[in-house]
């Protein structure tokens, strides 16, 4: 049996494209839990983002106005 049949072609062919959609599924599901773990540290990022620059805010805010404290050029 040398010379496999049409049929078995198909098999081997059927059994290929089943291993393939295995391992298609496997690395859908590692890619999707990768999106998942970089969508929380972007997350995470942003929020921490968003404390610092409130944290700027508000020391900016407790800075002198220097365009009032700096003498005019006229009054030296």
């Amino acid at each position: 049996m040398s010379n496999p049949t049409q049929i078995d072609q198909i098999a081997d062919r059927v059994d290929r494209l089943l291993m393939l959609y295995e391992e298609l599924q496997r690395t859908n599901a590692l890619l999707g839990a990768k999106v998942q773990t970089l969508t929380h540290e972007r997350d995470s990022l942003v929020s921490r983002l968003g404390a610092a620059r409130a944290r700027v805010d508000a020391l900016l805010e407790r800075l002198p106005d220097m365009s009032a404290a700096a003498p005019k050029r006229g009054d030296e």
